[in-house]
C-alpha cells in the first residue's frame, strides 16, 4: 500500500470567515493550501494533503476539515495514488 494524494476545494459558510478557514485548515496535516478565484470576489481554498492508502483515512480527513468552524462547501477535486 502507499499514500494517495487528495485536493479539496473548500468555500467557507460566509467570507468572513475566510481566514478563519485557513488557519484552522493549516492545522491539519497538508502538503499546500492555495487561495483559488473563483469569480465576483468568491475565493476558494484549494487544500491537497497526502493520506495513507488505508480504509477510513480520507474520511478521517474529510471529517477533520468538516470539523473546523466556518467550513461551508468541500468538494473533492482530484484523487490520485502517489509513486
Amino acid at each position: 500500500m502507499g499514500d494517495v494524494i487528495l485536493v479539496y476545494k473548500i468555500l467557507p459558510k460566509d467570507p468572513s470567515k475566510f481566514e478563519q478557514v485557513k488557519t484552522g485548515l493549516d492545522k491539519i496535516r497538508h502538503q499546500r493550501i492555495e487561495d483559488e478565484p473563483i469569480g465576483f470576489g468568491v475565493t476558494a481554498i484549494k487544500f491537497t494533503a497526502m493520506v495513507p492508502d488505508e480504509g477510513g483515512k480520507q474520511e478521517e480527513l474529510e471529517n477533520q476539515i468538516s470539523a473546523i468552524d466556518g467550513v461551508g462547501e468541500m468538494e473533492l477535486v482530484h484523487f490520485s495514488r502517489s509513486m
